[in-house]
């Protein structure tokens, strides 16, 4: 049984920026990512939509950082709930080589029953464990990171054979999280440290007050409505303190409902390409409010 939400790994790559926008720096770190409700399509196609000043960027649900890699914020604070990942982006930023060295490795020795032995593994050191994540989010079905009711990564191979990747650039990874704090923690924890003129990007898992589809029951399991609802009033509080609010969301009238008194509202489609099942994928709408 599934009660973690999908987490799906890829590469990184960095690139010269063609199009600054509001972003100071010369260059962006592009999420390499399929990820299970990753915003690569938000950064993408309406980047318009992030403040251009504010002091501190705060995001309480991580995943694979497309905003936080896209701003490259000079302060921030970073959650998610998902320990496996912090710990990943931790390892990045604290010694991004040997966890790079470990993956060499993985790369020469890939194979099916590899894949099995480092799935069955556990690991004691920050590089090994990051290397670990890394290597099965690449090597296994569809890119998907899927624990059981164990809290054990149970998702079989699949069919990349690259670990290590031509646009691998941990250094600049870990260059980036230099002045990134980085916790593995309950979204209200991130979210009560936000001050006045500090941005925080929301991106919380997609679950409405009445369960429509299998998806939204699955996301129930680990973000349920009245998580929903506590969300809306950590949002509610942070405003109340100056702090500038991008939230995304299910497009549904439950989540249109809840923040109607709250900022600007207002919808945007994306294309999913996620599902394994082709006849599944299509253009979806998702909700935007924005406070600033």
């Amino acid at each position: 049984m599934v009660v973690n939400y999908g987490y799906v790994f890829s590469k990184w790559c960095t690139v010269e920026k063609a199009d600054l926008n509001q972003n100071k720096h010369s260059s962006i770190t592009i999420p390499f990512l399929k990820w299970a409700g990753g915003k690569r399509w938000l950064v993408s196609k309406h980047s318009q939509l992030f403040p251009e000043n504010y002091n501190r960027y705060l995001e309480p649900f991580l995943g694979s950082g497309a905003v936080f890699f896209h701003l490259q914020p000079d302060v921030s604070i970073l959650g998610d709930m998902n320990s496996d990942l912090i710990d990943t982006y931790k390892a990045l930023k604290e010694d991004w080589s040997e966890t790079f060295t470990i993956l060499e490795k993985y790369h020469s020795k890939h194979s099916k029953s590899f894949y099995y032995e480092i799935r069955d593994k556990t690991f004691v050191s920050l590089p090994e464990r990051a290397a670990r994540f890394i290597y099965l989010n690449r090597t296994c079905w569809n890119g998907l990171y899927r624990v059981n009711l164990k809290g054990t990564f149970n998702v079989p191979i699949g069919t990349k054979q690259n670990v290590v990747l031509n646009t691998d650039d941990f250094e600049s990874i870990s260059n980036l999280l230099r002045n990134a704090q980085l916790y593995s923690t309950d979204f209200q924890t991130i979210i009560d440290a936000a001050g006045k003129d500090d941005f925080i990007f929301i991106d919380p898992p997609y679950t409405v007050k009445h369960n429509l589809n299998g998806f939204i029951k699955y996301n129930e399991h680990i973000f349920s409505w009245e998580d929903q609802i506590r969300l809306r009033d950590c949002i509610d509080n942070a405003m109340a303190r100056g702090a500038k609010i991008l939230l995304t969301n299910a497009d549904h009238p439950s989540i249109r409902d809840l923040y109607k008194d709250l900022g600007t509202i207002k919808s945007l489609d994306r294309l999913s390409v996620i599902s394994g099942n082709a006849k599944a994928r299509g253009r979806f709408s998702e909700l935007v409010m924005k406070s600033y």
